[in-house]
C-alpha cells in the first residue's frame, strides 16, 4: 500500500490483519506518531478478506458485519489516521541493541532488504493451520486432503470448489462455516467427525452450520485411514477409546473425494522465538504482562500469535491494548512492574495475560479444559462469578476492577472453575 519506508518509526507492528490494524490504531490513540505496519499478504487484512459470512462486530461495532466489511472499517481509519502500512513484505528478524532500539529487518517483494529502527515492535503474526502432519492420519496420499481455510480461500476468493462430496475431520469453526458454505454450494457434506466428545466450535457455528443443514457431527470419532491413489476415494472412520486409541473393530467406510481438516490453529511465533521471547507452553504463544508486554522489553504482543481467539471482536479489544501501551513504551511512559501472577487452577487451561498489577482495570481471557454446568468462576478469594455453562472451544472473558486487586496481598493468585453448587446441596 506504501511505496517508500522511513528509517525510524515508534512503533513497528507486524502484521496486518485484524490485530495488527488494531495494534497501529492504539498506538495512535497513544499519542505515538511514527507507526508502520507490515504485512506478508498482498492486501492488508489478514484471514477476514475470505471470510464472507456474517457474525464479525457484535462486540465492538454493535452491529453485524462479513469478515472484509470488519476489516475495510479499520483499513479506513488506518488511512485517516496516516499510518504506514506495507503489504508483500516480511519481517525476516528483529535485533535490539544496548540502548533498547529495535532493528526490523524487512524483506520487501521487488525491493529487497531493509531495515528501520523503531523504539517498540508489536507481535501480530496470527496463526496457522494445524495439517495433515500434525495428527499423523495413516494412510496413502492423493489429492483432495487440505485444511479447511485453504478450501474457504479456493470457494471464496478464487470461485473453486474442492470437490463434490465432502468430510471433515474436527470441528473447529472454519469447518463447521465450511460444511454450510460447501452445502450452499451445492456440495453433499457427508459428515463431521471430531476425536473429542464435545465440539470444538462456537455452539451458534453447531447449530446454524449443522443442525440447520442435517449435517451429521460424530463425537469421539476420528479418520483412521485415508484410502486413493490419485484423488481420495474414501476414508474409514473409527470410534476412539481410551487414549483416543481408534477402535478398529467398530470402524466404518465412507465414501468422498474431499477431506477438509479443522483440527486447531497455532500461533505464528517463528518470529517470537527467533527473537528469544519467553512463551507459554500452553498457548503455545508468548508469555505478556497486563500491558501485553512480552519477557522483553518494548516487545508486545496480541491477537492470535498471542492465544487463539474465538471472536475477532475480542482481537481488536486485546490489540488496540496492545498497541497503546507499545505507544506509551516508545514516548517513554514506563508502567510499574506488574507484581501478581495468575496461576490456572481447577478446570482451566491457561489465562492471558501471566500477570497483572494493581491500580488499574484488568480483563482476563481464559480457556476450560473440560465442559462444566453450571459453575463457579473463582478468583482467589477475591471475587467469583457464575457461569451457566463453560466449553473448551468457546473463551471466558471477565474484568478484575482496580478495588478487587487492592484487597490482595500476595504474589501468586489462582483462578478456578468450580461446580456450582446451590444452597443446600440441590
Amino acid at each position: 500500500m506504501l511505496g517508500r519506508i522511513e528509517g525510524r518509526y515508534d512503533v513497528v507492528v507486524v502484521g496486518g490483519g485484524p490485530a495488527g490494524l488494531g495494534a497501529a490504531l492504539g498506538a495512535r490513540d497513544s499519542g505515538a506518531e511514527r507507526i508502520l505496519v507490515v504485512d506478508r499478504e498482498p492486501e492488508t487484512g489478514g484471514i477476514l478478506l475470505q471470510c464472507i459470512h456474517s457474525g464479525f462486530g457484535l462486540h465492538h461495532f454493535k452491529e453485524e458485519l462479513t469478515g472484509p466489511e470488519y476489516a475495510e472499517r479499520f483499513l479506513e481509519r488506518v488511512v485517516d489516521h496516516d499510518i504506514d502500512v506495507i503489504s508483500g513484505s516480511y519481517v525476516s528478524s528483529v535485533g535490539i541493541d544496548s540502548d533498547g532500539d529495535k532493528h526490523v529487518r524487512i524483506l520487501r517483494e521487488g525491493r529487497g532488504i531493509s531495515t528501520v529502527e523503531s523504539k517498540s515492535v508489536v507481535l501480530a503474526m496470527g496463526c496457522r493451520e494445524r495439517t495433515r502432519g500434525a495428527v499423523r492420519i495413516p494412510g496413502t496420499r492423493p489429492s483432495g486432503v487440505l485444511t479447511a481455510g485453504l478450501a474457504q480461500k479456493l470457494v471464496n476468493m478464487m470461485g473453486m470448489l474442492p470437490g463434490k462430496r465432502i468430510a471433515i475431520l474436527g470441528s473447529g469453526d472454519i469447518g463447521l462455516i465450511m460444511a454450510r458454505r460447501l452445502t450452499l454450494e451445492g456440495c453433499e457434506v457427508v459428515g463431521v467427525f471430531e476425536l473429542m466428545p464435545y465440539s470444538n466450535g462456537l455452539t451458534r457455528n453447531v447449530v446454524q452450520c449443522l443442525e440447520d443443514f442435517g449435517i451429521p457431527l460424530h463425537l469421539s470419532t476420528t479418520v483412521a485411514q485415508i484410502h486413493g491413489r490419485d484423488r481420495l476415494e474414501k476414508i474409514t472412520v473409527a470410534p476412539v477409546g481410551p487414549g483416543f486409541v481408534p477402535d478398529l473393530s467398530r470402524a466404518w467406510e465412507v465414501e468422498c473425494d474431499t477431506l477438509l481438516l479443522s483440527i486447531g490453529l497455532v500461533p505464528e511465533n517463528e518470529l517470537s522465538q527467533s527473537l528469544g521471547v519467553e512463551l507459554d507452553v500452553i498457548t503455545r504463544g508468548p508469555r505478556v504482562s497486563s500491558s501485553m508486554e512480552t519477557s522483553l522489553p518494548g516487545i508486545f504482543a496480541c491477537g492470535n500469535v498471542l492465544h487463539v481467539h474465538d471472536l475477532v471482536d475480542f482481537v481488536t479489544e486485546e490489540a488496540l491494548k496492545a498497541g497503546r501501551f507499545a505507544g506509551e513504551y516508545a514516548q517513554g511512559i514506563r508502567r510499574p512492574k506488574d507484581n501478581i501472577t495468575l496461576v490456572p487452577g481447577n478446570n482451566v487451561r491457561y489465562c492471558v495475560p501471566h500477570t497483572l498489577a494493581p491500580g488499574r482495570e484488568h480483563t482476563i481471557y481464559m480457556r476450560a479444559k473440560e465442559p462444566m454446568k453450571p459453575c463457579l468462576i473463582k478468583v482467589g478469594d477475591l471475587m467469583q462469578r457464575k457461569l451457566g455453562f463453560v466449553v473448551p472451544a468457546e473463551m471466558i472473558m471477565f474484568k478484575i476492577k482496580p478495588d478487587v486487586l487492592d484487597r490482595f496481598h500476595g504474589d501468586t493468585l489462582r483462578i478456578d472453575i468450580l461446580p456450582y453448587e446451590k444452597e443446600g446441596g440441590r
